[in-house]
């Protein structure tokens, strides 16, 4: 009853539980990705540092949090993580299209590298959870090194 009484139901529970975490997450991501001084590679770096943060001070949610992203499309769960992937989705396409302006050869392709970049910061964050690589500034920085050397070759 007391779950009832302060959620409404099992979803209003989840519901909060999403925003008190990925509240102050989302609002730190925004901060780190806003494009500065011309240099893609120091912004998408911050932004590699903030998840790897997250995900470290984090570890049980995040997991939870990777679960969700991945359950059945048509799947409440699946219907209630969408807003929140949607807008780290955002954020950091936002970021690549303003870099575009910068970087002649990014035009046309800040989607594909919005989902590269995301794909490659979980894969980091998953593997370490199996113990196979630390979650520090130099292994963000080692991550976006072997990015960007990809958006400049």
């Amino acid at each position: 009853p007391t779950l009832y009484h302060y959620f409404g139901s099992k979803h209003g529970l989840l519901v909060a539980l999403l925003n008190c975490y990925f509240g102050p997450f989302l609002e730190n991501l925004r901060q780190s990705a806003i494009y500065q001084q011309r240099d893609i590679t120091m912004t998408l770096e911050r932004i590699a540092k903030t998840y790897f943060r997250f995900a470290a001070e984090q570890p049980e949610f995040y997991r939870l949090a990777l679960a969700m992203m991945y359950a059945p499309a048509e799947s409440e769960v699946s219907k209630t993580m969408y807003p929140i992937l949607e807008q780290q989705y955002q954020i950091l396409a936002n970021g690549f299209l303003q870099a575009e302006k910068d970087h002649g050869n990014m035009r046309g392709r800040s989607n594909h590298y919005t989902i590269t970049f995301l794909g490659m910061i979980n894969s980091y964050i998953t593997t370490h959870f199996y113990g196979h690589v630390t979650l520090t500034d130099e292994s963000a920085y080692l991550a976006c090194k072997q990015f960007m050397h990809g958006i400049f070759s």
